[in-house]
């Protein structure tokens, strides 16, 4: 498609949300796939790739606006600004009806597995925080001038505004006058002491040592009454409030006595380990596995307390395939991807009887169910959590459970 051509621009009426942030409209029969649109507007869409069988749209001009939409909460996203919040024109409420929706929509059809009919379903919000200011940790990349900002969608090129409205207020202060070693990463944390952790790290294979030009490299997070200190660069929850939120399901949900097992894979720092710990008592067992060594260490001072808990640095496969016995119950938290059929095929063959399973990515979790129904599971619980408002990526938490006789 041109620049010249009249068909890079058309007038369109959505349908639906589509996974990952857009609406569904149609075109002479073939689908396009509106950005920066709401179910039931009628916009005038720029195109912006053409994938054969369908067609990519940015809405430039909304003709028919809905109901839901409002001022864009954040001052730096949009059609032409920063990638970070792709929602943040819709009404907080009706963003988490489209996620439910969004969510309903994938269990069914990639997971075989009917949650809620879309128009029912909605995801729950996450705390009392509200829409804004709800981020605990960011990653900035620097452009050659070394000037940090944020992608554009889908784009090697950065937004230098760095007023993105999920930050709290302070959180990136100065940052955007600085100039930092080119094609870096800058990671910021506000830790749960308020002290801010401004900690650079090179691209791979740069030589670029990582440093912490503010604060320390390691944040200090608190869950309960137990204390980490987690590296800047490693994976920690994004939302304030989510620890405690999953944390306290987790308890709720595994279902432990005394002395029995549990796995609590792609494990990070360790947060559901010390939950698991506490069912499982003194005569029981935690195995918690990540593959980053700075997740890892974090887990092993944070948990040095805990004699029933073993940390291993390893794939899960790897560590999944090496276990002589199973567990009782086992918690997953996969990468956005997902577990993925190697991994759930492994937790089947071990006969773990209850899974706990985490996802951040709706097609992927609906999938990864669809899997764990094909090996017997029964799905028991399922909750879907707005964890990361003013953008279309979701929190998805279930629980699975194989009968006696699967």
């Amino acid at each position: 498609m041109s620049g010249d051509e009249p068909t890079d621009e058309l007038t369109l009426t959505t349908v639906a949300p589509a996974n990952g942030g857009s609406c569904i409209a149609r075109h002479d029969g073939r689908v396009v796939f509106v950005r920066y649109a709401l179910p039931g507007e009628t916009v005038r869409a720029r195109l912006v790739g053409d994938r054969g069988s369908y067609w990519n749209a940015d809405a430039v001009e909304i003709l028919e606006p809905s109901p839901d939409r409002i001022d864009s909460l954040c001052p730096i996203a949009g059609v032409d600004g920063a990638g970070c919040c792709d929602l943040a024109f819709a009404d907080p409420a009706a963003v988490r009806r489209i996620k439910g929706a969004v969510v309903a929509n994938q269990l069914a059809r990639l997971g075989g597995y009917r949650w809620r009919e879309e128009a029912d379903a909605a995801a729950e919000p996450v705390g009392d925080q509200g829409a804004t200011g709800w981020r605990t940790r960011v990653r900035l990349d620097t452009a050659a001038d070394g000037r940090a900002g944020f992608h554009r969608y889908h784009s090697a090129e950065l937004v230098h505004r760095l007023d993105c409205a999920q930050l709290p207020p302070g959180m990136v202060d100065g940052l955007a006058e600085r100039r930092w070693p080119p094609q870096s990463a800058v990671h910021v944390v506000l830790d749960d002491d308020g002290h801010r952790h401004v900690v650079v790290a090179g691209a791979q294979g740069s030589g670029q040592r990582t440093t912490a030009v503010e604060g320390d490299y390691e944040a200090v997070q608190r869950v309960g009454d137990r204390t980490w200190r987690v590296p800047a660069t490693a994976f920690w929850q994004a939302h304030r409030d989510a620890p405690a939120l999953y944390s306290a399901l987790i308890t709720q949900w595994a279902h432990l006595q005394p002395g029995m097992t549990a796995w609590d894979l792609y494990g990070g720092a360790g947060v559901f380990a010390a939950a698991l710990a506490r069912g499982v008592g003194s005569g029981g067992r935690v195995l918690t596995v990540d593959t980053s060594r700075g997740a890892s260490r974090a887990a092993r001072a944070a948990l040095a307390d805990l004699d029933n808990v073993s940390v291993r640095t390893d794939s899960v496969r790897r560590a999944l395939a090496a276990q002589p016995a199973r567990a009782d119950v086992a918690v997953l938290d996969p990468p956005r991807t997902g577990a993925g059929r190697e991994v759930i095929d492994l937790l089947a063959a071990a006969g773990v009887p209850r899974i706990i399973h985490i996802g951040c990515e709706a097609a992927s979790f609906a999938r990864d169910v669809g899997l764990y129904r094909k090996h017997g599971y029964d799905v028991e619980e399922l909750r879907v959590y707005d964890s990361f408002p003013l953008t279309h990526h979701v929190e998805c938490v279930a629980v699975l459970q194989r009968p006696a006789e699967a």
